[in-house]
């Protein structure tokens, strides 16, 4: 079977090109898989840009969240077999889901949700995995108390939509979301949320329902243009978590005085470096599929693009850069 890929082109690493790779059968824990659908995220087109900004020398595959079904599985594969439709988010160091086929570890996927589609899958294995790393790995939201509070900046978006149902699921933590508009509001409010306020002035925002403090910070976007804010905000002996990268240096003075604490979330870690705990990605995916299946937790599905095709990555990638998506958009091929 010729295998289709679409690829940052070396030669012009503003445009896409199609190649068509050579994949080696599947050797240990890697699964040989065909992708029925990739969801375009943030990290996309940051890699993307970093590409344009400084070229490549070879062509380079994108696409880490997708839903798939297996083709052939190597020798130390356990759990799985051919024809199984599972999900992933991807490991960053490896050619990417943009590709009619691709070898994936074994060992950080999970069978998708049965009551979801291909498109539906597709859009939720990286944002989840960042929002349950985040609040449960980082921030330990599921061991506060029902007096604490948390504050989830972007609460809209991909990962925001998911943390919100997630802590409202597996804490007992006050959730609070920042919205831009009463649509974006609403759709948190459906998730979870307790309480939303406008992220345009977050001080002010919260000093409308008189709160002064917050005890858990999960900022997922614009971390400098958040920070001071965020550092004022922050209660005493409280925990912040961000996912976005900081362009200048982050003022820590307050933290110290306040003996709080930053975490950084990076999704892709257990995989970038073969961690001895890898296998989590694929337990927490399971744990999320049977919630999924159970109706406790929401798709967070907004666009759909049919069809594997430059024309409609392209308008993914140019959606997904303008940083106002609400939910996730996902090609189905």
């Amino acid at each position: 079977m010729t295998i289709t890929a679409i690829a940052v082109n070396p030669a012009s690493p503003q445009e896409f090109t199609v190649i068509h790779p050579q994949i080696s059968a599947p050797t240990d824990y890697d699964l040989l898989v065909e992708v029925k659908a990739v969801s375009i995220n943030p990290v996309d087109t940051k890699v993307r840009a970093n590409l344009i900004k400084n070229g490549l020398e070879q062509p380079r595959i994108l696409g880490w969240d997708a839903s798939i079904r297996i083709a052939s599985v190597g020798s130390k594969v356990s759990g799985f077999s051919i024809g199984d439709e599972v999900w992933y988010a991807g490991d960053i160091t490896r050619p990417g889901s943009n590709s009619t086929q691709q070898l994936i570890d074994s060992r950080i996927v999970s069978r998708k949700p049965k009551s979801m589609n291909w498109a539906q899958a597709a859009a939720m294995p990286l944002t989840t995995l960042t929002a349950w790393e985040g609040l449960f790995e980082r921030l330990k939201v599921q061991d506060a108390d029902a007096d604490k509070t948390l504050l989830i900046i972007g609460g809209a978006g991909g990962v925001g939509s998911l943390a919100i149902s997630l802590a409202a699921l597996n804490s007992k933590v006050k959730v609070i979301a920042t919205a831009s508009n009463k649509s974006s509001a609403q759709w948190c409010l459906e998730r979870g949320a307790d309480l939303t306020v406008d992220w345009h002035d977050l001080k002010s925002g919260l000093a409308e329902h008189n709160i002064k403090q917050v005890d858990y910070i999960f900022c997922l976007n614009d971390t400098d243009g958040h920070w001071a804010a965020i550092s004022d905000l922050i209660a005493p002996q409280g925990q912040i978590c961000t996912i976005v990268e900081n362009s200048h240096p982050l003022d820590q003075s307050a933290l110290k005085m306040k003996s709080a604490a930053l975490h950084w979330e990076f999704m892709y870690t257990r995989s970038m470096f073969n961690t001895p705990d890898i296998a989590e990605q694929g337990k927490i995916l399971h744990q999320v599929a049977v919630l999924v299946d159970e109706g406790k937790l929401q798709g967070t599905l907004s666009d759909t693009l049919q069809g594997f095709s430059i024309e409609n990555l392209e308008k993914a990638h140019n959606k997904v850069a303008e940083g106002r998506m609400r939910g996730k958009m996902v090609i189905e091929f």
